[in-house]
């Protein structure tokens, strides 16, 4: 494995078993049953979508949040005492300070690293497009392991699959996202680190401007077999660690993005000649207000189209052209919806329209709605 040597020496090492669970039965209905609704008109439900927030690449889970990167992670052999965290944050330069636990574990005889961390304060020290990734934070909230997008390719691990460790939880792969720490392959919450016998403490993380902290400060406070390693564009992360290289995938296509969900609606809808985008917008603004909720529901449905998995699986497409089916990126969801309509015979109009919107979700309440808001959307726009 390619993370430094020493950071590992002194990482608890628990022994796991590999075993990746059959993915189960789903049955093809995009939403649970809902209540029937109350009536609905445009003026007091749907805002006209041109005057929207702009379509976001992940639509978010939760409030917005300014992240604070890390700017230095130090690694030591135990527990940081109290005192010494009170003496970084005074350290000159330094604007923010976390401490979270870490360890090792060995998944088929090849170690991994794990940070294991308080979703709700850890996501500030994500980069931008970790913390707006609704995915990674439901993942931890569910005690699930997010990889490191890197560290998922070298070792080929399999989003979605379980892996068993001896005496202790089955731990899932549920995500992976850029972290962007030197030596670290994953993030579990901090439940799940006491569970796998993680290391209470032993790693701080630093924020202020970079290459401003100093390390020999931190180091000298860390004390004996204390390691400091700097992150960001000047730091170890910016360099690729062993195997990177080769596993990275091929360049991205030419990708293509609509500015608004208007714009979105629209162009998704040409995908199904005879299917207004009026439909789409009536569906988005249904399940989950133009991607303001993106769940994951009750019943497993993700994403601003509000599609289950297995759903997503048979009729998701890549809408904006960069080599990835997305459940949760409205450039993708949007479109796969028409493309799932469409299969319903949703072109053709008519009984055959209320039809496919019904296999979107198996409730006539619903059609009514959904097609109730078409019809003002196609009165607001004509």
């Amino acid at each position: 494995m390619s993370a430094l040597p020493s950071v590992r020496g002194f990482l608890i090492v628990t022994a796991v078993v590999v075993s990746v669970g059959a993915a189960g039965a789903f049955a093809l209905v995009l939403n649970e049953q809902k209540e029937p609704p109350p009536a609905v008109t445009l003026k007091s439900e749907t805002p006209r979508l041109e005057a929207m927030a702009p379509v976001r690449r992940f639509g978010q889970g939760g409030p917005g949040v300014t992240v604070t990167p890390p700017r230095l992670l130090a690694i030591t052999p135990g527990t940081v005492p109290k005192g010494t965290r009170y003496k970084l944050a005074a350290l000159k330069h330094v604007q923010k300070v976390i401490v979270v636990d870490a360890g090792s574990v060995k998944v088929a005889g090849t170690a991994v690293n794990l940070l294991a961390v308080e979703p709700a304060e850890y996501r500030s020290w994500t980069p931008q497009a970790v913390a707006d990734q609704p995915e990674v934070w439901s993942a931890l909230a569910r005690g699930e392991l997010v990889a490191d997008t890197a560290a998922a390719r070298r070792f080929g691990m399999v989003l979605g699959a379980s892996y068993q460790i001896d005496g202790g939880p089955r731990l899932r792969v549920a995500a992976s996202a850029t972290l962007g720490l030197p030596g670290v392959d994953g993030i579990v919450s901090a439940e799940v680190g006491r569970r796998l016998g993680l290391m209470p403490g032993v790693a701080v993380l630093l924020h202020g401007k970079e290459g401003k902290i100093s390390a020999a400060g931190v180091r000298k406070l860390l004390g004996k077999g204390g390691q400091v390693l700097a992150v960001g564009a000047r730091g170890a992360a910016a360099q690729p660690r062993a195997g990177d290289q080769q596993a990275a995938g091929p360049p991205e296509k030419q990708v293509v993005r609509q500015g608004s969900y208007l714009e979105l609606y629209k162009a998704a809808a040409t995908r199904c000649p005879g299917l207004s985008w009026t439909v789409l917008a009536a569906i988005g603004q249904v399940e989950s207000s133009h991607g303001r909720n993106n769940g994951p529901s009750s019943a497993g449905a993700l994403g601003p189209m509000q599609f289950m998995p297995a759903t997503w699986k048979a009729y998701g497409v890549d809408g904006d052209g960069d080599g990835r089916k997305d459940i949760w990126s409205p450039y993708d969801a949007v479109p796969g919806a028409a493309n799932y309509l469409c299969a319903n015979g949703a072109g053709q109009g008519g009984q055959k329209l209320r039809k496919a919107v019904w296999f979107y979700n198996h409730s006539w309440d619903y059609v009514n709605k959904v097609l109730s808001l078409s019809d003002a959307y196609a009165r607001a726009y004509a």
